[in-house]
């Protein structure tokens, strides 16, 4: 126990003790490795510092890697890049995280896809998660195809295209994805409104949302009922035990019957794409 940080222990604890389990993997400053297995004889090794903010930008919670984004990682082959890949034969595929905080899943995808994936990790205008961010990406040796940028959620995404390598010429991105920024209600429309700003408008474009349901069915709720009468369709919309043991749909009524140690073992995955009627 010498070597884990205190938020650490304090999951471990409630998981081993209570069967609570955590929503969090890493604290402040602390180091966080993660390995993937791609084949019985290679893996992608990662290692993140996961960053500090700015006493104002506290409420981001920022200062976290959270469950949802390593679960995104655990199934990656659920975003089916490849088939991005193949479609789109003469250029890279664009891939961009919105509210990337340490940066897992894109700099596992940079790190995974070298050469046919060119991914923007971004976060909000704080200078210490975008200098932590870049850092991430300079100690796992991706910057040839991964990028750091700031980006507050429905503002111009002109800076984001400018990314960009040099020698490509910017375009919006083919797949979107963010793991837990559900959680503020608050922040619906103008993370909806990123997302049209961000998602190139073709019928393969998609958007990978995974939350953890701690963020409530309400809430989560409330973000489906926006995003479809915002010019997307939900293409799935499911709910995943943590274990990967379970699926099921999704269903608002379970609220009424579920504690906080049940919605903890679940998260919900999300895939939006383009209305048909958006491309009148």
């Amino acid at each position: 126990m010498s070597g884990l940080d205190p938020e650490e222990i304090l999951n471990s604890s409630l998981e081993t003790l209570y069967d609570y389990q955590p929503i969090t993997l890493a604290s402040t400053g602390s180091v966080f490795t993660y390995n993937l297995k791609k084949s019985k004889d290679f893996a992608i090794n990662v290692t993140l510092y996961t960053p500090d903010t700015d006493a104002s930008n506290w409420s981001l919670h920022a200062s976290s890697i959270w469950a949802s984004s390593q679960y995104l990682v655990d199934y990656i082959d659920d975003l089916h890049l490849e088939s991005h890949i193949a479609a789109i034969s003469q250029e890279k595929v664009r891939l961009l995280e919105l509210g990337a905080g340490a940066g897992l899943p894109g700099i596992v995808i940079a790190k995974s896809l070298p050469d046919s994936v060119l991914v923007t990790v971004s976060d909000y205008p704080d200078e210490n998660i975008i200098q932590t961010l870049s850092e991430n990406i300079e100690i796992n040796r991706v910057s040839s195809n991964c990028c750091a940028k700031a980006y507050a959620w429905g503002t111009d995404s002109g800076e984001l295209l400018l990314a960009q390598p040099s020698n490509q010429i910017p375009r919006l991105f083919d797949v979107v994805i963010a793991a837990d920024t559900l959680w503020n209600s608050d922040l619906h429309t103008v993370f909806i409104d990123s997302l049209k700003r961000t998602l190139r408008k073709a019928s393969g474009s998609r958007v990978h949302i995974v939350a953890g349901l701690h963020t409530g069915r309400y809430t989560l709720q409330s973000f489906l009922d926006a995003v479809s009468q915002s010019g997307f369709d939900i293409e799935s919309v499911e709910e995943r035990d943590r274990s990967g043991s379970r699926r099921r749909e999704w269903d608002i009524s379970r609220a009424e019957q579920e504690d906080e140690k049940e919605r903890r073992k679940w998260l919900l995955w999300i895939v939006l794409k383009w209305s048909v009627f958006s491309f009148a």
